[in-house]
């Protein structure tokens, strides 16, 4: 081949101004979303062993981290709640005074700006650990979206922004909607765990939030990895139904298909990068293998390239850090 007699693309590659001139995608502040797990009890920020850096707050601490988020820039958070009463049909999550309820309200006094988004499930509140009614040792569909329609409504109620429902239940937005419509929020939005699949990335979170089963898994809801179409039709039926925001449920490893539904649905697409994922970094940059900052970045980076316009991660506050430098 002669010299010349092909194309130069590291010509855009030569400086870092050069390099930021012709950047595709960028990672901002503004979209990352920091989740928030509360207790009931006094006087308790308690690391998570399996989340090195994340926490349990009790109330009384609840607001030196939501301070400390704020400061960052960031302007979204996602809140969770470990009751300290558990139930077979997951009562605490629909209480007026439940854990949830009492830190949304307490955080939305101070903090009013800042957008409060509600986890809206029951696995956290039962005490089986799964995200619905149990009959015969199966999830019952219809019964359990009446509990999360109650559960939703008493979020909103207590000043939640939006309502992020992730139980996976046949036909939870529209149920959800409803309930939120009648109730007088119809300005409530929701964002939907659309496609959420039964995933070993898991793990940490159960630790954090108390919610792992008490037998058998959570196949019978949560999606086959191994499915793609069946990821289109979950997020198409949300949006018939009435949800504002499609959620993919992990991120990492399920880069395609946010791409996927970004390319075919017009609605905001939300990744969240899940405990398995931030525990995988945070371990191996612990023992010296990865260089953390740059591993973050890179992957949330790939993520908005994917096609999320926001990001639920754990890291937010460290991304958030990073950015502001």
């Amino acid at each position: 081949m002669e010299k010349g007699n092909f194309r130069r693309h590291r010509r855009l590659r030569r400086s870092d101004s050069m390099r930021s001139l012709v950047r595709e995608t960028y990672l901002h502040k503004e979209d990352l979303i920091y989740p928030i797990f509360a207790v009931e009890e006094d006087n308790v920020k308690r690391e998570i062993a399996s989340m090195p850096g994340v926490y349990h707050y009790s109330l009384d601490r609840l607001n030196e981290e939501v301070r400390e988020v704020v400061d960052l820039g960031i302007q979204s958070i996602m809140m969770f709640g470990v009751p300290d009463h558990k139930d077979a049909v997951g009562s605490e999550a629909y209480c007026d005074t439940g854990i949830v309820q009492r830190a949304i309200k307490q955080i939305k006094e101070e903090f009013p700006d800042l957008t409060v988004i509600a986890d809206t499930c029951l696995c956290q509140y039962t005490d089986h650990g799964h995200c619905g009614v149990i009959e015969d040792g199966y999830v019952q569909n219809d019964q359990s979206l009446d509990l999360l329609t109650q559960t939703a409504v008493s979020q909103a109620k207590a000043g939640a922004d939006m309502i992020a429902p992730s139980n996976m239940m046949d036909g939870f937005v529209s149920a959800i909607r409803k309930g939120l419509d009648e109730a007088g929020f119809v300005d409530v939005p929701i964002m939907s765990y659309a496609v959420k699949f039964s995933s070993a990335f898991y793990g940490p979170f159960r630790d954090a939030a108390h919610s792992t089963p008490q037998f058998g898994d959570r196949k019978t809801y949560q999606m086959d990895p191994a499915n793609r179409l069946e990821a289109i039709r979950e997020a198409e039926s949300d949006i018939e139904e009435g949800a504002d925001f499609l959620m993919v449920k992990p991120a990492l490893a399920y880069l395609d298909i946010i791409r996927e539904l970004k390319d075919r649905f017009p609605l905001p697409m939300v990744a969240y990068n899940v405990s398995g994922e931030y525990a995988m970094i945070k371990a191996a940059s612990q023992n010296g293998w990865l260089n953390e900052e740059e591993v973050v970045l890179e992957k949330l980076t790939s993520m908005k390239r994917a096609g999320a316009d926001l990001i639920i991660t754990y890291f937010a506050k460290d991304a958030a850090r990073m950015l502001n430098q």
